[in-house]
């Protein structure tokens, strides 16, 4: 088994912050902070559509194979403050009682330090359904009926049926302040990574495969807490992961041996995110670019598709 790099077709103007693939197809959707939301075609390496906001967008995923969700000021309601991470549930609550509708709910998460929970039928938002926080929300993660914040260096945990305050707050065991999050149902955890370059593998139920969880460095050259950062992992099937981080650097790991199995050739940029399609036999990575031009610093991004091949 190999990986074979494609090109997402050239250089697009501005960084990009966030990757997603839909559900059970290989679209991939990508935020940027030059306001433009983009639309890929993975199995043709191509940049299919692309819109424009008023502003940057930090944040993006799919409610389903044919609605994209931003943080732009849309159709769903209005922040106040700038939307910096967005995401869907089927699960809502109900006066009480659990409801699993087709409809589902938006949470976002906003740099007033606020989460909010959007009914995307009635496309508002109730007092009982924003939640006023300590600090900023770095990322949010979805897992069954759980949506996981990862707030400085703790992992909060919310059931969204029943929204008075979070399950639990674990406290990641790891020096600064967490950067990505994200969930598995498969695995019943979470993978956290911090700005240092330290991954923490972490499980709600203690039992859990007989582990509590581990802690690893992923990126050793971060070890000043400045010079790298560990990015958006993505939990395939196959219970790996990967990491990227600022000097270009991607690395897939085996979360149950704890072994690092592939190295991939080094990208030219900074990797700002990544992120598997539905059946783990693809992942996207956005590398970001900077470079002098006259008088001023140009931003740039390219989209590279990591395809698995079997031999």
């Amino acid at each position: 088994m190999g990986w074979r790099r494609r090109e997402g077709g050239g250089a697009v103007a501005g960084a990009a912050s966030r990757l997603r693939f839909a559900p059970f197809s290989n679209h991939l959707l990508v935020s940027s902070w030059d306001s433009g939301l983009r639309l890929y075609e993975a199995d043709a390496s191509e940049l299919r559509m692309e819109a424009k906001s008023e502003a940057a967008l930090l944040d993006c995923c799919f409610q389903d194979e044919a609605v994209a969700l931003t943080g732009a000021q849309g159709t769903i309601g209005q922040h106040h403050e700038v939307v910096s991470c967005i995401e869907f549930s089927q699960i809502t609550g109900k006066e009480q009682f659990i409801a699993l509708m087709m409809d589902g709910q938006v949470v976002t998460a906003t740099l007033d330090r606020k989460l909010m929970f959007w009914d995307s039928q009635t496309r508002n938002v109730s007092p009982n359904s924003i939640k006023k926080l300590d600090s900023d929300v770095a990322s949010l993660s979805v897992c069954d009926m759980y949506i996981l914040a990862a707030i400085e260096r703790e992992v909060y945990i919310y059931d969204m049926r029943n929204l008075i305050g979070p399950v639990k707050v674990k406290d990641s065991p790891v020096e600064y302040h967490l950067r990505s999050l994200h969930s598995s149902p498969e695995w019943k955890g979470y993978a956290a990574g911090s700005v240092d370059g330290v991954v923490a593998v972490k499980y709600f139920d203690r039992g859990t495969d007989g582990d509590m969880g581990y802690v690893f460095r992923c990126h050793p050259k971060s070890r000043d807490g400045r010079s790298s950062m560990t990015h958006w992992f993505l939990i395939g099937s196959d219970r790996t992961f990967v990491t990227g981080d600022n000097e270009g650097y991607v690395i897939a790991w085996d979360a149950q041996s704890k072994k690092k199995l592939h190295e991939f050739p080094i990208y030219s940029g900074s990797v700002a995110s990544i992120a598997f399609n539905h059946n783990g036999q693809t992942f996207a990575v956005a590398s970001n670019s900077t470079y002098q031009e006259s008088d001023k610093m140009v931003e740039e991004h390219q989209i590279f598709f990591e395809m698995k091949q079997h031999f």
